[in-house]
């Protein structure tokens, strides 16, 4: 099937199909990225496994629970926002997507509270409770913060992606039969949601 768009009134075409083929190139690379750290993490599980199961006692599991639906929620509404703009309903577009906004909002809120705890107690990698650890609770809060905090970059950086689609649409460059920056949007922040999914039973739920 031929995706390939002449736009009216102009000798410029678009292809969606190399939109979303570069889209999902990316998205590959961020797979590789995090791949890798949970490979690394599995590693060192493996062998210090009971200093992880000691250390993911510190973790609170309501916050992390609360983070997961907060996101399934978001992946759910950003994924109805792609089908309100096929159906050319505009309004309902822009409000599913300042509803995912919010969600990410919310996640970092809530990450706020809970890496707030983590530093009350010391455990952040340099400070004085951390250094007292042995190696496996080192290593399990080093890859709890970088990982998380990883992560939680990904939630801005998908928020403010989400941003610049509701002004492309004020600008009417993202309507009813052109919605591909919007598509490649919810792509992203599903993948957000995919790596949450993988990072809350990996340190949340280990007991």
């Amino acid at each position: 099937m031929d995706t390939t768009f002449v736009l009216p009134n102009s000798g410029h075409h678009r292809d969606d199909m190399s939109s979303k083929m570069g889209m999902w190139l990316f998205l590959f690379t961020e797979l590789l990225l995090f791949g890798g750290l949970f490979l690394v993490y599995m590693i060192y599980r493996f062998k210090y496994h009971d200093a992880f199961l000691h250390a993911s006692y510190d973790l609170n599991v309501w916050f992390g629970g609360v983070n997961t639906i907060v996101l399934l929620a978001s992946s759910m509404s950003v994924a109805m926002s792609i089908t309100a703009m096929q159906k050319g309903n505009i309004k309902l577009s822009k409000n599913l997507i300042w509803l995912t906004i919010i969600a990410a909002g919310i996640f970092l809120v809530i990450k706020s509270f809970e890496w707030s705890a983590k530093f009350e107690h010391g455990l952040f990698p340099g400070m004085e409770h951390y250094n007292s650890m042995g190696n496996g609770e080192r290593l399990f809060f080093f890859l709890y913060f970088f990982m998380t905090g990883l992560h939680a970059l990904h939630v801005i950086i998908g928020a403010i992606f989400l941003y610049f689609i509701i002004r492309a649409i004020q600008k009417q460059k993202v309507r009813q039969d052109k919605y591909m920056f919007l598509e490649n949007g919810g792509l992203y922040w599903h993948l957000v949601d995919l790596i949450w999914i993988y990072l809350f039973p990996l340190f949340y739920l280990i007991h």
